[in-house]
């Protein structure tokens, strides 16, 4: 199963995203990876869980809109600059990137990030040929592995693993 990420809009005052987060909680569902930005009266939020299908159920149930968004998953060099060679090598192409997840899963001491794009098809065959994905197509980490990509933490947690 692929990698996906969960999008809400959401109104910019206190206890928003508590309300959020408690429905997750109280539904054992485990946050791996989670971004926030907000600007006037509204905010965004991007979630990676460990079970995005019923959040994803959970959440629109409780009046939220939410919109899922696979990702595709690479493994980098741990230096810097190689999320720079990943980045040009889409641009180059024109293809445009809408969201990015640093994951706390690793591949050895290779760091893996996600990412969604305008053309995921294209970027996955673009990121193969370029070197950054493995011929058999990228990492394959769907949102359960991921959270089980993370030894210290208990596989029945519950709460952000940042």
């Amino acid at each position: 199963m692929a990698l996906r990420e969960i999008s809400l809009t959401l109104p910019n005052r206190p206890g928003t995203l508590g309300g959020v987060a408690r429905i997750l909680a109280k539904e054992r569902i485990n946050v791996a990876a989670i971004g926030v930005d907000s600007a006037a009266a509204k905010g965004r939020v991007r979630l990676i869980v460990s079970d995005p299908d019923r959040a994803e159920r959970l959440l629109a149930d409780a009046g939220y809109e939410v919109e899922v968004r696979e990702m595709i998953a690479v493994r980098l060099e741990d230096r810097a600059g190689s999320f720079l060679r990943v980045l040009d090598a889409l641009s180059r192409e024109k293809v445009n990137i809408q969201s990015v997840a640093i994951l706390v899963a690793r591949e050895g001491n290779q760091p893996v990030v996600a990412l969604s794009t305008n053309d995921l098809p294209r970027t996955r065959k673009l990121l193969q040929r370029a070197g950054f994905t493995p011929s058999g197509g990228e990492p394959v980490v769907s949102n359960d592995e991921l959270l089980a990509s993370a030894p210290s933490v208990p596989s029945e947690s519950v709460g952000l693993l940042l």
